[in-house]
């Protein structure tokens, strides 16, 4: 999971996608704002879509996707087919994580409007219904997903009541963020009642946290060093350790609930770690 908005250029967006590549990961994300929120100025970012789309050419396995789309940058349409060419140009392997938005800031620098979160909620709802149906539906859109009967749809939030229906009417997927893991399974518990109120089939449980991982306690100190000059600050991420230490930690995540973990690489310029990462996933996976 690699937050855009923070100055990674289109070269480094190759770098970590071979890199993902070749480590054997399920998925590369990113994140869909506009404006810097952790390195400030002059970082900026390219736009989520057309670097996936970008991506699609350059790999052959990994999945791609948004953690999450705002649903005030674009028109639903677009976004459908934003989403669309993705699908076509990566042969099926984009998937759609989409939120009703949150930083204000970048709506006042790119003349978006924001509006309340009520609102925003009201807009989630309504574009997860037109892009599902421009995709399953409308037979004058064309042309339709490669995946059938539509890619998979990820709604992101804390399991509060609006996302979590949301999610039970479009989604095939709920992501939550920074969890503590008594949270994790306190937000898998709310999600899976709800799925199963409304006799529908459960929901994949992900999560989207923080991650340095190292060979050894040196390299976790060196990373954790880069880590806080990004940020400014003296804590760490929720998970931090070796390989052995996190994939212990995510066993727990998993052990709460959590099916799939969007792991944050916050100094994307350290292309090394992706790999380490591809070593905690398939110590989980084992």
């Amino acid at each position: 999971m690699v937050e855009g908005q923070e100055g990674v250029s289109w070269e480094q967006w190759r770098a970590l996608a071979r890199a993902a590549e070749d480590a054997g990961l399920g998925a590369l994300f990113r994140s869909d704002h506009y404006r810097s929120i952790v390195r400030g100025e002059p970082a900026g970012s390219l736009d989520a879509w057309a670097t996936l789309a970008a991506l699609a050419t350059c790999t052959e396995r990994i999945r791609l996707g948004t953690m999450v789309s705002p649903v005030t940058f674009r028109h639903p349409a677009v976004l459908a087919k934003n989403a669309v060419t993705v699908d076509h140009v990566s042969h099926g392997r984009v998937e759609l994580g989409i939120g009703a938005g949150w930083y204000e800031a970048e709506h006042e620098s790119y003349g978006f409007s924001f509006s309340t979160p009520r609102t925003r909620l009201d807009e989630l709802d309504r574009q997860l219904q037109e892009i599902t149906r421009q995709w399953t539906e409308a037979d004058d859109i064309r042309p339709r997903p490669v995946q059938q009967p539509r890619p998979p749809i990820i709604v992101g939030g804390a399991a509060r009541p609006r996302t979590v229906a949301a999610a039970i009417r479009h989604a095939d997927e709920y992501n939550t963020t920074f969890p503590s893991v008594d949270e994790a399974r306190e937000r898998a518990r709310v999600l899976a009642q709800a799925a199963r109120a409304a006799g529908r089939p459960p929901l994949r449980f992900s999560m989207m946290t923080g991650c340095i991982v190292g060979r050894d306690d040196g390299e976790v100190r060196d990373r954790l060093a880069a880590w806080r000059e990004i940020t400014r600050g003296t804590s760490e991420p929720p998970i931090c350790g070796t390989v052995d230490q996190v994939s212990a930690r995510l066993r727990e995540y998993e052990a709460a609930g959590v099916e799939r973990a969007m792991l944050q690489h916050l100094v994307h310029e350290d292309v090394e770690m992706v790999a380490l990462l591809g070593e905690v996933a398939a110590q989980v996976a084992g």
